[in-house]
């Protein structure tokens, strides 16, 4: 397995940088991110169609462009998530993690012992099909695999200092979208409640088990710029957005420059 690119960032106390591969299953829109510059591209199979054969080309352009592939999971699934990480996905981002029991769960799935209880699978493609001793695999994915896990509603923030106590979990990742609706604040990016709620959040994790902070990049629910995230003490952000979106708008952007010029 090579190596984090993102890990490396979060131990070096830097700001990694992602962008969300959308909706558009297709892996050279991964192959344009890393070649844009990116540290990692953000794979969403919780709102998106994407499957797991998609996935894994995503997940080969990724390894050719030498960015981490981030896959968020529909929900928590342990056994979705070792299909996941058996064909090279390096990083796993579980939705909705409202408690510190979920969390350890989360760790016990995506660690090998005696971190977790991570299934074996000497032949996998993580593995290079048998080629790396399982041993050396092991502890390879132990170190280069990153495990977030997202904050999205009151419940989570209440619990907060519990689940950032884990250990084995990198990212702590605010969803601001779910978490504004959880508070009733749905359309208010700077509303009292929303900022308080994600600075209890920034406080759990200056005070936790070791995990960092991820907010996204100028995010309709959360707007913040890369220097604003970086102040909040934020070690990865995803780059809002889509990439079907941003399509979208450089699209419209021409057809009316061009209407404009037609009269």
């Amino acid at each position: 397995m090579k190596e984090n690119r993102v890990k490396r960032i979060l131990l070096e106390g830097g700001l990694a940088l992602g962008t969300h591969v959308g909706g558009i299953a297709d892996p050279q829109i991964v192959e344009i991110i890393g070649l844009a510059g990116f540290d990692a591209a953000f794979i969403d199979m919780e709102h998106t169609t994407y499957d797991l054969h998609d996935v894994q080309l995503a997940v080969m352009a990724a390894e050719r462009v030498g960015i981490t592939p981030i896959v968020r999971t529909p929900g928590f699934d342990p056994a979705f998530i070792l299909r996941l990480l058996d064909m090279g996905v390096q990083g796993i981002q579980v939705p909705h993690v409202s408690s510190a029991e979920t969390a350890r769960a989360a760790v016990q799935a995506v660690r090998y012992p005696p971190l977790g209880e991570r299934g074996m699978a000497a032949g996998s493609r993580a593995a290079d099909y048998g080629r790396i001793p399982l041993v050396e695999h092991m502890a390879q994915s132990n170190r280069e695999i990153l495990l977030a896990c997202m904050i999205e509603d009151m419940a989570a923030v209440e619990r907060i200092d519990e689940i950032a106590a884990v250990e084995g979990v990198d990212l702590l990742a605010v969803g601001p979208s779910d978490l504004s609706r959880s508070l009733g604040v749905s359309g208010q990016p700077d509303h009292p409640r929303l900022v308080a709620a994600i600075d209890r959040v920034r406080g759990a994790v200056k005070n936790g088990a070791g995990a960092r902070l991820a907010l996204p990049l100028n995010h309709a629910a959360f707007p913040r710029n890369a220097a604003q995230l970086r102040d909040l003490g934020a070690g990865y952000t995803n780059c809002a957005p889509t990439p079907e979106a941003r399509l979208l708008h450089s699209l419209q952007t021409q057809l009316s420059e061009a209407r404009k010029l037609l009269g």
